[in-house]
């Protein structure tokens, strides 16, 4: 399979699982299985091996969010949909937390790649990207608000990345998903205050 089609295959799912995502859809992770194998698939292609790590664990998180997202214990709730997780807050000590987490994993993770893999263009931009996107998806998985602030990071670095290796149409969909991720902060805030 030809590069573009991978790139292109991958952005179309990836749009529609954020859009999904976005709209607090739990259909967001049925589309996000398919995303995880055409990202492996991708990764593999251009030498990106934290990425390409990283899609088995996402693919894990996407499971728990799933789960999560439909079987809402007690207390946790939507009262838009008694059946759905409701939109939560991080508190600032486990925001802190999740910043010191993702520089130290970044760091010891680039450092990893640089010296196994030594054809990682990136390592340690890549490390970051990774750590970004497994505290993201956690964050997602788990129907916190932050997660989006984490997706806007997430962003940022893949417009990076991508440009750099030459992934044009992973370039403009990080652009889409960082329009997409201003637009959800502000509507999971909406959710969160009506505890929806």
């Amino acid at each position: 399979m030809t590069a573009w089609v991978l790139d292109l295959s991958a952005s179309v799912l990836g749009l529609t699982c954020v859009f999904l995502a976005g709209r607090a859809s739990k259909y967001n992770f049925w589309v996000g299985y398919l995303y995880t194998v055409a990202l492996f698939l991708l990764f593999w292609n251009r030498n990106l091996y934290a990425n390409l790590l990283l899609q088995p664990i996402s693919l894990g998180i996407n499971i728990l969010g799933h789960y999560r997202w439909t079987h809402p214990r007690e207390g946790e709730r939507s009262a838009e949909d008694a059946s759905a997780l409701k939109v939560s807050m991080l508190n600032w000590w486990e925001r802190a937390l999740c910043v010191v987490s993702v520089l130290v994993l970044a760091f010891l993770w680039g450092l990893a790649l640089d010296r196994l893999f030594p054809a990682d263009p990136h390592p340690y931009l890549d490390a970051v990207v990774t750590m970004l996107i497994l505290t993201a998806q956690l964050l997602s998985a788990l129907k916190k608000w932050d997660c989006w602030m984490a997706w806007l990071m997430v962003n940022i670095t893949q417009i990076a990345l991508h440009s750099s290796v030459g992934n044009p149409f992973m370039t403009i969909v990080s652009g889409l998903y960082l329009i997409n991720g201003c637009w959800s902060l502000y509507s999971w805030m909406k959710r969160y205050k009506n505890n929806g």
